[in-house]
This record gives C-alpha cells, sequence and structure tokens, in this order.
C-alpha cells in the first residue's frame, strides 16, 4: 500500500531553494574529502518513534492516527506499517532503518506465536529490502515494554523472566542476521534499579554480563560478523541504569571481557540526561576505540526528561562531527534519527519537515567540521597546546621514563610556570567562522 502519494520524493535543490519538501544542504552524492555525504553520515530512521510514535504521553492519549495502523488484524498492521517505512525511506532517501523485534509486528500472547509473527515479517521484510536497496542498520529487542520487564530483563531477579528475555533476544537476532543488519544494540532500558533496598547489584551485573556472553555466542556462532552495541543511559524508567555513561559502560565492558566484540551507540539525549554533553561521551567513546554509532535527536534544556526532538543545533553538531571525524567516521555504524516528532505535529508531511532539518542539520555540521580539519588550524592549537610532552622531559614523562622523583629533580629547576592561555574563545571563534 502507498500511504505518502501526495508527497514527492526529497530531492537537494541548494541553500537558496524555499521548497519546504526539498533539501537545502544535504547532498548524498557530494565528495566531502575522500567519501560522499551520503557515505559519511549513512542516515537511518527509527522504526519505532517514525512509524509508530502516536503522540501518546503519560498526560494524554494518542494524537496521530496514522493510516498504517488501523488494521485490526497484527500481521496486517505490520505489514501495512512496513509499506509506509519503506515508502518514506525511498522518498527522504535514507539508505538504512533500525527497529525493535515488536516494532515490526506487536508481541502476541504466547512467545511461540510471537515468533511466528516476527518470521512472517522478516520474510516481508527482506524482499522491500531486496527491492529498494535500503539496509538494516542495526536490529535490538524490546526488553522493557512488557510488564513481565518491570524489574528488568537480563537482571531479573526471577529467572523465567530471564529466560523469555532470551528467547526474545535469540529472536531478534536471527531476524537481524537474516535482514544482513550491520550491528545488534542492547540498551538496557529496565536493566538497574528503583531502590538498592531490594537490589543485589553485583548479582545483577553479573547475570547481564552472562547474558551478553550468551548472546555474543549465539550471533558470531550464526555468522554474525556485524557489531554488538551498548546504549549509555543514566536513568529514566528506572532510576539507575547500569548503563550509566560511555564511561561506565567502557568500564563494564573491560571488567567482563567484552570489549573486543561490542562498541558503544551514543545518544544525545542520554548524554544530557547523564550531565555530559554530547561531545564528551563521543570523545570518551573515541578515545577508547569504542566510537560505533550514533541516536540523533535532541532533549529540552528547560525538562530533565529524554524528550527525543530532532537534532537542530548546527554549532553543536559541528562540535560532535570534529569528534566522529577525527576518529575515522562511521564503519558499521551511522545516525539513526531515534526522535519523533512533537504530539501537536500531526500531519503526515511533519514527519518529512522533521527528518528533512535534522539531515539538513547534520550535513551542514559536517561540511563546517571537515573544513575547519581541511584547514589545519584547530588541529595545530591542540598541538601547540601540549607541546611541551614533545620534547625532552615530557615525552620522557609520555613514555614512562621518569620518576616521581624525577619530577621533583626537574621542577627544582625551573621555578614557577608562566601561565599559558587556553584560547577558549578563539577556539569557539574559530569554529563558528565555518558554521
Amino acid at each position: 500500500m502507498k500511504f505518502f502519494k501526495h508527497i514527492p520524493k526529497v530531492r537537494y535543490e541548494g541553500k537558496e531553494s524555499d521548497n519546504p519538501l526539498a533539501f537545502r544542504f544535504y547532498n548524498a552524492r557530494q565528495k566531502v574529502g575522500r567519501k560522499t555525504m551520503g557515505e559519511h553520515l549513512r542516515f537511518a530512521i527509527a522504526y519505532w518513534h517514525t512509524f509508530g510514535g502516536t503522540g501518546a504521553d503519560p498526560f494524554g492519549a494518542p494524537t496521530k492516527h496514522f493510516p498504517w495502523l488501523q488494521s485490526t488484524d497484527p500481521l496486517t498492521r505490520g505489514q501495512h506499517k512496513m509499506d509506509a517505512a519503506f515508502e518514506f525511506m525511498e522518498k527522504i532517501g535514507a539508505g538504512f532503518y533500525c527497529f525493535h523485534d515488536y516494532d515490526l509486528v506487536e508481541e502476541a500472547a504466547t512467545l511461540k506465536e510471537s515468533e511466528r509473527r516476527l518470521r512472517a515479517m522478516v520474510e516481508y521484510a527482506r524482499q522491500k529490502q531486496a527491492d529498494t536497496g535500503i539496509k538494516l542498520l542495526w536490529g535490538t529487542a524490546n526488553l522493557f515494554s512488557h510488564p513481565r520487564y518491570m524489574n528488568g530483563a537480563a537482571t531479573n531477579p526471577d529467572f523465567q523472566v530471564v529466560a523469555i528475555a532470551g528467547a526474545q533476544v535469540k529472536n531478534a537476532l536471527d531476524a537481524t542476521i537474516a535482514l544482513g543488519g550491520a550491528g545488534y544494540t542492547f540498551w538496557g532500558g529496565r536493566e538497574g534499579y528503583l531502590s538498592l533496598l531490594n537490589t543485589n547489584m553485583k548479582r545483577e551485573q553479573e547475570h547481564l554480563a552472562r547474558f551478553l556472553h550468551m548472546a555474543r555466542d549465539y550471533g558470531r556462532k550464526r555468522g554474525f560478523k556485524g557489531t554488538f552495541y551498548i546504549e549509555p543511559k543514566p536513568m529514566e524508567p528506572s532510576k539507575h541504569q547500569y548503563d550509566f555513561d560511555a564511561a561506565t559502560c567502557l568500564s563494564f565492558l573491560r571488567q567482563f571481557d567484552l570489549l573486543d566484540d561490542f562498541k558503544l551507540n551514543i545518544e544525545v539525549n542520554h548524554a544530557t540526561l547523564a550531565h555530559h554533553t554530547f561531545q564528551h561521551e563521543l570523545q570518551v567513546a573515541a578515545d577508547a576505540g569504542v566510537l560505533g554509532s550514533i541516536d540523533a535527536n535532541r532533549g529540552d534544556y528547560q525538562n530533565g526528561w529524554d524528550t527525543d526532538q530532532f537534532p537542530n543545533n548546527v554549532y553543536e553538531l559541528t562540535e560532535a562531527m570534529l569528534v566522529i571525524l577525527s576518529a575515522g567516521g562511521f564503519k558499521t555504524g551511522g545516525i539513526n534519527f531515534d526522535a519523533k516528532t512533537r504530539r501537536n505535529s500531526t500531519d503526515l508531511e511533519d514527519i518529512f519537515y522533521a527528518h528533512i532539518g535534522g539531515m539538513d542539520a547534520f550535513a551542514r555540521a559536517l561540511l563546517a567540521a571537515h573544513a575547519i580539519l581541511e584547514s589545519g588550524e584547530y588541529k595545530q592549537l591542540l598541538q601547540q597546546r601540549y607541546a611541551s610532552f614533545n620534547t625532552g622531559k615530557g615525552k620522557q614523562f609520555e613514555q614512562g621514563k621518569l620518576r616521581l622523583e624525577d619530577l621533583r629533580t626537574w621542577a627544582l629547576g625551573r621555578g614557577e610556570p608562566a601561565l599559558a592561555s587556553g584560547r577558549q574563545e578563539f577556539i569557539e571563534n574559530l569554529i563558528a567562522r565555518f558554521v
């Protein structure tokens, strides 16, 4: 079925265009350095928000009555949603998508029926991918919505719940493998606690590690060569989640010997919930060699929760793209628009406007970040600030050739160091010149 017949294919028309259904900056074929924009950015559409986000919130009923969700039969409804998804992705020019298992088709009353439904939808998706060339960036399992997961999935104190979660991840991995997914993501939405009073935190984290090892082993045995991702988030819906931020996830992966197979999927709004910037979380991951993929959105600075708005701050995105480009760019990952149109944006056109704005913002940030790095001035400023470690005693310190006594001896002969400006405002203005 077709749901967007009245909307033309979105094309690049340049920055002078006043067409709201055209790109002003995102030109997938434009070369930026050695790669095209499309290759750099690898845009993916979040199946759950874009085609299943009906505007419902804790204070009100749905406001969006999507035509693809009207059938009373679950499989038919799933097929219509997928028809809408691939029609939209073709028209917007996104090469990838991401899904939870029960985004594709809703969960049934029994595990066996859920498996049957999912297998049917995977076959439907396989044909859609073949017809359009659109690929799966990553798959995942929804281990947080069902009431059984109120105390977690892999970290649940009831082994029966852990077993069901395992079955669900197995099925989601099978679906990801069948559809050629480049990655598989774990988001611990309820892998944490509401109160320490009734929580054995050490045991729960050990269970989570065991669960991830089992999933990794199963995926590799089935021939999955993609990347496993963990997505950090500090809280919400749990009070504290075990994947609090990038540094916490790194510590967990190192402690439980998972670092060889797992990278991080960093989300903007999750970073701010952890009282970090998105750029900080990207840099932590990049420095450790585990920057895998990102979920693109933004929060509201006046709200302390995960609002999942579409990204539009080009200056901040430029700072983010500086980190991503400096780290070598995306390999198996990409930019998944884990964002939703606002509750009062009820027209089908609004879905297009939101993604066009986000894609244009990232295109502008890519162009600016690439130009900044190519100019060399930004890199030179960073190198100059740490120049004292490039030669002499500073270099010996970095190489581990000095003792604490050596530092004292050297310092005694030098006196008080001169203050060196960090030139923060100069660098901020430098970036603004390119934005």
